[in-house]
């Protein structure tokens, strides 16, 4: 990094972010790796948090929305994708706009990976407290069909 700053001071940027964001959850990530990979937690925070997060180009909420359909698309990725539907929450996306997201992501990953990043949301949700969601219900059509 040609910028001057230091390890310790990019990785005391990102444990602001990282705070900032995920709050307690983000946190958890980076302690339970203390035992088996402490540099694995150490980039996250400041590569992760303090280079490319902190970047002024995308508001967190803008973030979020990213990293949500990315961790959908992906796949496999449910563990992560419950930190980052709290931290999603944390930035002021409304339980709604995550459902809406990931409803919007099946078009372009398949049906199943939005599911099971549906069913972390909604994981998530009931923790917080809220469940139900409340979703607009496709209405029905004015003129529906007459059977002969």
């Amino acid at each position: 990094m040609t910028d001057g700053t230091t390890r310790e001071e990019r990785f005391a940027q990102g444990m602001e972010v990282l705070r900032s964001v995920d709050g307690e959850v983000g946190q958890r990530v980076i302690d339970s790796l203390a035992d088996i990979s402490p540099e694995m937690g150490h980039q996250i925070v400041a590569w992760g948090f303090g280079e490319i997060y902190s970047r002024p180009e995308l508001q967190p909420r803008d973030r979020q929305l990213v990293t949500l359909g990315m961790l959908t698309a992906l796949g496999g990725c449910e563990p992560q994708l419950e930190v980052h539907i709290n931290a999603a929450l944390n930035v002021g996306l409304t339980p709604q706009q995550i459902v809406e997201a990931l409803l919007h992501s099946a078009g372009y990953c398949g049906f199943p990976r939005a599911l099971n990043a549906t069913f972390v949301a909604k994981k998530v949700f009931d923790e917080r407290g809220l469940l139900p969601v409340d979703q607009q219900q496709p209405t029905p059509p004015e003129n529906p069909p007459t059977s002969a």
